[in-house]
């Protein structure tokens, strides 16, 4: 029972001092300690084993347990101490509690004073500003009445001033005190509800009705109608009226410009009538020096009636030109069939000649028919080049690039009355189609009496001047055109430009590209077998060579203006038709001859080397006993190309991009043709072999020095070049070592073909089996071996097998190469 009761009491003392983590974390921190009795998961049992770790140390457990006893004791007399001190905190507190309550309520007490003093300044202060207020209202309202109060005596003043000046025709006066009756109106339109204010208002409107009517009366009598004897002229009432009339609506002056400009020009609609000999394009000058005359007389007469912001003088150019415009457009319709090109040129350029004197007489604010309106804003200064001024047109076709001013962009009159002459336009392209035609004729029949350039010149390789001379001319035409329209009749000469750059590029270029000797069109390996060993093959002249070159050199100068030449067009005709100018088509066409001219060159340098070719694939290479220097055949291939190589150079000095292209067809078509020939050179011996590789490796070298052979400044050839080269010929050079490789074993010369030459084609093995001189029975188990050696890749897209191999790179090639060239001269020593 005692045990039990024990373990209970125990049992309840752990729960009452169970503490929570947050409470005993913060003891720990407020008390550190590294007693194990401090800790809470303290454990009796290990506490005691680490008392006591061994039956020996049991030997001094009195004096453990009187330790204990002792800081038992100590810990009673701490805790029985704190509990005594506390005995006092409880009433300690409740006095404390009561004194700050009692504080608090003094504090409010002050606070409350504080606030009932605040409030007592308060209504003191608005008693006092109460009275201040009252009077800065009875001030402002006094001063607004006031005000209103003049301003009404001003406006009843100025009403009846103004009907009584109206009536006496007082318009100096009228103007000033009209401006200052509407000014002040304007200060009563909130008053409008009280009928005197709306009676004064009246009275304006109606003042300013009658001023506008009788306005119109006098410049009627003064100006009458057309037919009517003049009663009177330019007066000071008139100028006054003009100033009233600016302060009236807008449609009073509006009506008085129209009449008086209507009446100005009536002359000039009798004198160039329709059926007047005076009215058509051949005296078109009469009219531009009749308004010259009347601009000069309105200033003498009238400059100083009218105010200066009304612009009148450039009000009447601006009405004369669209009477113009309309007269002159319903005469052409009627005469359509009297207009000539010269006739119309001639009343084109004298037009945009006036046109251009109203831009610098005048600044075109007028012309959006709104007074007073803002000068447009200038456009951008244009970039075309083929617009110039039309009395500086260049002779020289360099300054096609030459940015030049135009005056027709920054012209706001550009096309006031030139306008009507679009329609009749087609009259002009007809004429420059007719022209151009002519032209290219002439520069047929030219070259035709001069010939090709001739070699050894500075004419050799360079532009043909016609070509010069074409774009000279359609510079011209640009120029033209554009001081006419910038619509359709662009359009129609752009297509006139297209017709003849393809005429140039088939009559002059195409045309006189010098024909080969075949019968196919071109040269060809098969046509070569077919001649008799010896033979010569005919080649072209240096002057051929030198006529190709240039027409090359041209073709480049066409395509690059022509590209031009598209860029300036779009900028110069209407965004809405830029989208039908396209030059590709011609461009495409120089491009086909560049390819041509190109072609050309490789077929001939590529014939002269077919007969050495031949003569390689013809020798006994089976018999050849010693390893001696190049073979004739190299010599002969290395002859053609020098003759050959630095003409063509030379003369494409200026368009190295295409002498590089020459240089890769060339590689291109003579590699592989090398390749063929060198299968048909069998049987082969080993020491045959060995002078194929010698020469192999002699054409290799000349083929990279091909782009700077002959040429005194040795240039580094491009890495495009070279990587066809070095790739072309080391297939040559492998070729050539599986040849040299015994036959036996099989397997490993067929393993050493699939590693060097990287070929899964049969048909190039077995003609390595008859370069080597095998038997067929030999040939037939050896590409049976062949096959079977043959990797196994994964099946490409269309099913088959497609077999790759990696090829030796070239220094590895390059290397071999020196290694066989040490053996070869080991040999020969």
């Amino acid at each position: 029972m005692m045990e039990d009761e024990e373990l209970e009491f125990v049992e309840d003392l752990e729960a009452i001092l169970h503490l929570t983590p947050e409470v005993q974390l913060a003891i720990e921190q407020v008390f550190p300690s590294q007693d194990p009795l401090d800790r809470a998961d303290f454990n009796a049992v290990e506490y005691i084993n680490t008392l006591f770790p061994t039956e020996q140390s049991l030997a001094n457990i009195d004096e453990v347990v009187n330790n204990i006893r002792l800081k038992i004791r100590r810990l009673d007399d701490n805790i029985r101490t704190v509990v005594r001190g506390q005995t006092n905190v409880g009433q300690d507190g409740r006095q404390v509690l009561e004194e700050a309550q009692k504080a608090i309520q003094q504090l409010f007490g002050k606070i409350k004073d504080i606030k009932d003093k605040a409030e007592k300044s308060e209504q003191m202060v608005k008693e006092i500003t109460r009275d201040i207020k009252q009077l800065d209202h009875a001030k402002r309202h006094l001063t607004t009445s006031i005000t209103t109060l003049n301003h009404l005596h001003m406006l009843a003043g100025g009403v009846d001033s103004l009907e009584a000046m109206t009536r006496k025709r007082q318009y100096g006066e009228v103007a000033n005190l009209l401006q200052g009756v509407v000014n002040v109106l304007e200060h009563f339109q909130k008053y409008m509800g009280i009928p005197q204010i709306r009676q004064l208002s009246e009275r304006v409107k109606a003042a300013q009705s009658e001023l506008g009517t009788q306005i119109l009366a006098d410049f009627e009598e003064a100006f009458p109608a057309q037919g009517s004897k003049k009663s009177g002229g330019p007066s000071i009432v008139l100028k006054d009226a003009c100033l009233v009339a600016n302060v009236l609506d807008p449609r009073i002056k509006q009506e008085i410009i129209k009449k008086f400009i209507r009446q100005h020009l009536s002359e000039y609609l009798v004198l160039f009538q329709e059926n007047q000999d005076v009215a058509w394009l051949d005296k078109i000058d009469r009219r531009y020096a009749w308004i010259k005359r009347q601009l000069v007389d309105y200033e003498e007469k009238y400059g100083r009636m009218f105010p200066e912001e009304w612009c009148m003088t450039e009000r009447i150019s601006v009405e004369f030109c669209h009477i113009t415009r309309t007269e002159l457009a319903k005469l052409m319709r009627t005469r359509a069939r009297e207009i000539e090109v010269k006739l119309l040129l001639f009343a084109i350029q004298r037009t945009t000649n006036f046109e251009g004197l109203l831009a610098k007489r005048f600044s075109g604010c007028t012309l959006n028919d709104g007074p007073g309106q803002k000068k447009p804003e200038t456009p951008l200064e244009p970039t075309n080049p083929f617009l110039e001024d039309e009395d500086n047109v260049s002779e020289k076709d360099e300054d096609l690039d030459r940015p030049k001013k135009t005056k027709a962009p920054d012209n706001p009159f550009h096309g006031i009355v030139s306008k009507c002459f679009e329609p009749h336009l087609y009259v002009y392209i007809e004429s420059q189609d007719k022209n151009l035609g002519e032209l290219i004729d002439r520069f047929v029949a030219d070259f035709r009496a001069q010939g090709p350039p001739k070699s050894g010149t500075d004419e050799g390789g360079a532009v043909l001047p016609s070509c010069a001379d074409l774009f000279v001319y359609y510079k011209k035409c640009m120029v033209q055109c554009s001081q006419l329209s910038t619509g359709e009749p662009m359009i129609a000469l752009t297509t006139i430009f297209q017709k003849y750059l393809r005429e140039y590029a088939w009559k002059i270029l195409s045309g006189n590209l010098p024909k080969t000797s075949t019968n196919s069109g071109g040269l060809t390996i098969s046509s070569l077998l077919k001649e008799k060993e010896g033979s010569e093959v005919a080649k072209f002249t240096m002057e051929e060579l030198c006529l190709i070159c240039s027409i090359l050199s041209t073709a480049e100068y066409c395509l690059a203006t022509t590209q031009q030449l598209e860029e300036k067009l779009k900028e110069k005709v209407d965004k809405t038709l830029m989208e039908r100018i396209n030059l590709t088509g011609e461009m495409d066409t120089f491009s086909t001859v560049i390819s041509n001219s190109i072609q050309l060159l490789v077929q001939d340098l590529d014939a002269a080397c077919d007969p050495a070719l031949t003569a390689m694939s013809k020798m006994p290479w089976q018999s050849v006993e010693h390893v001696g220097d190049q073979s004739p055949y190299v010599t002969s291939v290395i002859m053609h190309i020098k003759q050959n190589v630095p003409i063509i150079r030379d003369n494409l000095a200026s368009t190295r991009k295409y002498f590089t292209q020459f240089c890769i067809k060339f590689t291109n078509s003579f590699i592989p043709k090398f390749i063929n020939h060198l299968f048909r050179c069998k049987p082969i011996s080993m020491v045959g072999a060995e002078q194929l590789l010698l020469d192999t490796h002699s054409l290799k070298t000349v083929l990279l020095d091909l782009p700077s052979i002959g040429s005194q400044v040795v240039r580094k050839a491009p890495a495009s070049y070279t990587k066809i080269v070095v790739k072309g010929m080391t297939r040559a050079e492998m070729i050539l070592k599986v040849v040299m490789a015994p036959h036996e074993p099989s397997v490993v010369f067929v393993d050493n073909y699939i590693k060097l030459l990287a070929d899964s084609n049969p048909e190039t093995f077995q003609k390595i089996l008859d370069m080597k001189g095998l038997k067929r029975s030999e040939q037939g188990t050896m590409l049976e071996l062949f096959r079977q050696r043959l990797p196994n890749p994964p099946s490409g897209p269309d099913g088959g097998p497609s077999l790759s191999f990696s090829a030796p790179t070239p220094e590895q090639e390059s290397s071999r190469i020196r290694k066989l060239e040490k053996l070869i001269k080991k040999r020969i020593q």
